[in-house]
């Protein structure tokens, strides 16, 4: 019975030993991967104990917990310093199971400017339908954040590196803030996984859309939820969870891919960063404007070095701004024909991605509010990705320059 697997916990001595060996003696190298959309009782009792309160373990209905998102679920919290985690099938899942289960009707939230296009529809055109507002501020200006507070307010939520235009916040500094009022801080971290860690500077709530960087391949659509375990076991409580009645479920062949992946997060996000910086210091010495929070001459660039992890670089985003719309659209064309990677939105991908925001992933935002905040339509956002010749790369962005007369030939 050493050499054996049990199954349900019960061994029976006259079945083939070979019934048994599920895997490897110390378990697989990956987990297994759970096919079943529901899972058995020994007995009634214990499934009536497990709809009154989680039992480690033991699973009840995948809309609830399955064991390969339980898996991925402990690797990303692990990644985040949090105590807990769950996945979703999404990031604006993640986004929208967040807030909804902190805020009811008549509730506020205070919430960045410049945050993705998606969000920010979220949040100006579907949560006053269930009675939440949202104030928009300069998350960068903590007067503003401060005085757009009051009794009405729940939760401050901002993105750690913006999208698109690369703005960082004040970790810190905002998560003293929030917890002075007794509020909590939802952090975005999308653009910087291990790069920087929210939860280390006071975050309460850390979101991930897992289709990005953490994923890697861009082959699926995936977002995760890292907390407390307190505020995990209100999202997938039975009879109240956000995340459990709304039902935003991740496949769980597609949990697993995710977990695979996760684990060469830290050398692509290296390699992601090392490509981006090369690329944005050659921009910028063209006399380009750059937004990239590694060079040295960007706003935001004496913050991030004091909040980020070193080791993992700026990241792989950077923006341009190409002056125009038409501009920025002539560029992609011409780097698409060049071989430089694809026009198309998402990111995190290992090959380079560009597209232009005012046009695509911050087009939910009125042209007036872009333009208050400084995101032109003339900006190309770039995904940079793992290019191993990332010299040979620049050549052919520097000859999409010229084609379309950005830069003298």
């Amino acid at each position: 019975m050493s050499d054996t697997k049990k199954i349900h916990g019960q061994f029976d001595p006259a079945q083939p030993i070979q019934d048994f060996l599920v895997f490897g003696e110390f378990g697989d190298v990956n987990p297994s991967i759970t096919d079943s959309s529901t899972y058995t009782f020994l007995s009634a009792e214990k499934m009536e104990e497990l709809f009154e309160h989680e039992i480690e373990g033991c699973f009840l209905y995948s809309r609830h917990w399955n064991p390969i998102n339980r898996y991925l679920s402990q690797a990303l919290a692990g990644m985040e310093g949090t105590e807990s985690a769950i996945v979703t099938s999404s990031g604006m899942a993640a986004i929208s199971c967040s807030i909804l289960q902190f805020c009811s009707s008549g509730d506020e939230v205070v919430a960045s400017r410049t945050i993705y296009g998606g969000t920010y529809a979220l949040f100006k055109n579907f949560l006053p339908k269930l009675g939440i507002t949202v104030r928009f501020v300069n998350m960068t200006d903590l007067d503003a954040v401060k005085s757009a507070i009051n009794a009405n307010t729940k939760i401050i939520y901002c993105e750690s590196v913006s999208n698109p235009l690369l703005e960082v916040v004040n970790l810190p500094k905002l998560s003293k803030l929030a917890h002075s009022h007794n509020l909590k801080l939802i952090v975005d971290n999308t653009f910087s996984p291990l790069m920087i860690s929210p939860a280390v500077h006071g975050a309460d709530i850390i979101v991930h859309s897992l289709t990005k960087f953490i994923n890697g391949t861009s082959d699926c659509v995936a977002g995760c939820i890292c907390t407390s375990h307190e505020n995990v076991e209100a999202l997938t409580n039975i009879n109240s969870g956000a995340s459990m009645l709304l039902g935003p479920v991740l496949d769980s062949y597609r949990a697993a891919s995710i977990l695979k992946n996760l684990h060469s997060l830290h050398l692509r996000v290296t390699q992601h960063s090392a490509n981006a910086l090369y690329i944005a210091q050659q921009l910028e010495n063209l006399g380009l404007k750059v937004f990239y929070p590694g060079l040295k001459s960007y706003k935001h660039y004496n913050l991030m070095t004091a909040i980020m992890n070193k080791k993992y670089g700026f990241g792989g985003m950077l923006a341009l701004d190409c002056g125009t719309p038409e501009k920025a659209d002539e560029l992609m064309i011409a780097m698409q024909n060049n071989k430089v990677g694809y026009l198309a939105v998402s990111l995190g991908y290992f090959k380079t991605l560009f597209s232009s925001p005012g046009h695509s992933t911050s087009s939910e935002i009125p042209p007036e509010e872009r333009d208050a905040m400084g995101l032109s339509d003339g900006l190309v956002r770039f995904s940079i990705g793992l290019d191993n010749n990332i010299e040979l790369s620049f050549i052919r962005i520097k000859k999409g320059l010229e084609e379309v007369g950005l830069i003298k030939s």
